[in-house]
C-alpha cells in the first residue's frame, strides 16, 4: 500500500532533485507516484499565478519516457486538467506551442544524460519556470488525487507543425537551395523534422548516424568519436555543413565543411550579429570573443543553467529592443520578437537548437563565405570543455572549495606555468592566468560529474591544457586527495 500522499513527501524521498534543465534522476526513481507528484505539485503551483485547466505534455525518445507521460498524464487528469499529448518532439517546439496557447507544459526528457537516467521539464504558459517555481514544486503540499490507469492521450501534430511554420515563415524563398546538409540523427527528438525544414528551405539533406537506441549526445564535451564520424562525413559526403543536436532539440551542434563542429558558444556569437541583437546576457563559462569582438551593446555574465540567463535576459529586455541569450551548449534564447519587414519570428525564450543553426546556414549563402571563415574573422579566443564522470558532487565541491582558499595549491596540483592573476566564483571556480588563459572547473547541476573548461589565444594551448587538467583531477579523484 503506498502511504505518501503528499506531493513534498514523494518528492522528497524519491531522491530526485533540480539541476540546471529540470528534475534528473535514475529511471528507477520515477515511479508513477514520482511522476504524478512532480505534476501535482507543478499544475498546483502554477494555479497560483493562472487560471490554467489545460496542459501540454510532450517527450523524447528515452524507453522510459511514455510511461512517464502516461503517469503525468494520468495525474494531471486527475487535478481536472485537460491534457494535449504532443508525442516525441523537440523541447522548444512544445515550449513554443504552448506559449502560443497560453498554457503550462511539461516535458518528459533528460537531454544528454545516459540513457538510465531521465528527467522533467517544466514551463509556465509564459515560458519556463523560475528558481522561485522550482522551489515550490519542491516544497509543495498538494496531495495526490486517485489517479487511477495511466494511459497517454492521442497524439498531436499541432506543436510540430507550428514549430516548422517558425523557420520556413523567418526563412522565405528556399535560400539554402544548392547547399548539401548532412543530419546527424542518431536518437534525437527532432531528427526527421530537422530534415524537412532544411528540405524545405530548399537544401539537400543527407540523413546519417540514425539510431532506435537511445544515444546521450552532449554538445558542450562532443565525444571523439563523434568528431572522426564528422570529419569523416563532411569529407567522404561532400557536405556544406552537418547539423545535429542533443536528445531533446534545444542545443545544436553545426560542423563545418570540414567536418569540424563549431563551439556552442561561437555558433551563438555568430547567430547574434547576424540577428542584430543589441544585448546579450550568457553563463559566466562562455568564450570572452563575445565582449571582445564588440558587436554588442551591453553583455551580462551570469551562472550556468537556462534560469539564471534568462533572468539576466528580462533585466536587459528593460532597456533593449532586440535582447538574446545562449549558454556554451549552443542553446539559442531569443528573449524579444524580430521583424524584418512583414516577416515576425516571435520571441522563444528558452534554449532553441535550430534558430543558431539556420541562422548561420543561411547567412553562409548570404555572405557567400563558407562557415569556417565565419569564424575566422572573430578574436582569436578558442575554447575547450569537456568533462569527468563518476565524481561525486560532493567531491568536486569540496575540491573546487580547497582549491579557492589556497590558489598556489590550485596551481601546483594542475601543473600551471603561469601565476592566476584573476579569481571569478560566479559558477564554480573560473581563474584567469598571467598569459590571459582561463582555467574554469564547476560540479555538473545534472550528473556527478565534473566539468572543466579552458580558453587560450591558441587552439593548441587550449586542448593541451584541458588534457592536463583533467588528468590531474582524474588523479586526485582516483588517488582520494
Amino acid at each position: 500500500m503506498y502511504q505518501q500522499r503528499d506531493s513534498a513527501s514523494i518528492i522528497e524521498n524519491s531522491g530526485i532533485v533540480f539541476g540546471t534543465s529540470g528534475a534528473r534522476g535514475l529511471v528507477e526513481q520515477f515511479t508513477d507516484h514520482v511522476c504524478a507528484a512532480f505534476t501535482v505539485a507543478f499544475l498546483t503551483t502554477m494555479q497560483t499565478q493562472w487560471s490554467a485547466k489545460k496542459v501540454a505534455i510532450g517527450m523524447d525518445r528515452r524507453p522510459s519516457s511514455p510511461d512517464m507521460v502516461a503517469a503525468c498524464s494520468a495525474a494531471a487528469r486527475a487535478m481536472g486538467f485537460q491534457v494535449t499529448d504532443y508525442g516525441v518532439l523537440p523541447t522548444p517546439a512544445l515550449a513554443l506551442q504552448a506559449m502560443a496557447d497560453g498554457v503550462p507544459a511539461i516535458m518528459i526528457t533528460g537531454s544528454h544524460i545516459p540513457f538510465d537516467r531521465n528527467g522533467i521539464k517544466f514551463y509556465r504558459p509564459d515560458g519556463e519556470i523560475t528558481k522561485a517555481d522550482e522551489q515550490a514544486i519542491m516544497e509543495g503540499t498538494a496531495e495526490l488525487p486517485a489517479f487511477g490507469a495511466c494511459e497517454r492521450e492521442p497524439e498531436s501534430d499541432a506543436a510540430v507543425q507550428h514549430y516548422l511554420a517558425r523557420y520556413v515563415e523567418w526563412f522565405p524563398g528556399q535560400p539554402l537551395v544548392g547547399k548539401r546538409v548532412g543530419v546527424y540523427q542518431h536518437s534525437a527528438a527532432g531528427r526527421d523534422l530537422n530534415i524537412k525544414i532544411l528540405e524545405l528551405l530548399g537544401a539537400e539533406a543527407v540523413a546519417l548516424g540514425r539510431s532506435e537506441a537511445f544515444v546521450p549526445v552532449d554538445t558542450e564535451a562532443v565525444s571523439d568519436e563523434d568528431r572522426v564520424l564528422a570529419r569523416q562525413w563532411a569529407t567522404e559526403l561532400q557536405l556544406d555543413a552537418l547539423l545535429t543536436t542533443d536528445g531533446d532539440g534545444d542545443r545544436p551542434l553545426l560542423a563545418d565543411e570540414e567536418g569540424e563542429w563549431l563551439r556552442g558558444d561561437i555558433l551563438g556569437l555568430l547567430c547574434a550579429r547576424e540577428l542584430g541583437i543589441q544585448a546579450l546576457a550568457v553563463p559566466v563559462s562562455c568564450n570572452t570573443a563575445i565582449e571582445a569582438c564588440g558587436e554588442f551593446e551591453q553583455v551580462v555574465r551570469t551562472r550556468i543553467g537556462s534560469p539564471y540567463v534568462l533572468t539576466g535576459l528580462e533585466a536587459l529586455s528593460e532597456k533593449y529592443t532586440r535582447v538574446a541569450g545562449f549558454e556554451a551548449n549552443g542553446g539559442f534564447i531569443l528573449n524579444t520578437a524580430l521583424t524584418n519587414g512583414s516577416r515576425r519570428l516571435d520571441a522563444l525564450p528558452t534554449r532553441d537548437a535550430l534558430l543558431p543553426a539556420l541562422t548561420l546556414l543561411v547567412a553562409s549563402v548570404k555572405l557567400k563565405k563558407p562557415l569556417c571563415d565565419m569564424v575566422k574573422g572573430l578574436p582569436d579566443r578558442y575554447t575547450v570543455s569537456d568533462r569527468i564522470t563518476s565524481f561525486p558532487t560532493e567531491n568536486s565541491k569540496a575540491l573546487l572549495a580547497k582549491w579557492q582558499r589556497n590558489l598556489a595549491e590550485m596551481q601546483l596540483e594542475l601543473g600551471l606555468e603561469d601565476t592566476i592573476t584573476q579569481v571569478d566564483t560566479t559558477d564554480g571556480l573560473r581563474v584567469t592566468l598571467e598569459n590571459d588563459d582561463i582555467i574554469h572547473f564547476r560540479a555538473s547541476g545534472n550528473a556527478p560529474e565534473l566539468r572543466c573548461y579552458v580558453e587560450s589565444s591558441c587552439q593548441m594551448l587550449a586542448n593541451k591544457w584541458l588534457s592536463n587538467c583533467l588528468s590531474h583531477c582524474l588523479y586526485l579523484r582516483d588517488s582520494g586527495s
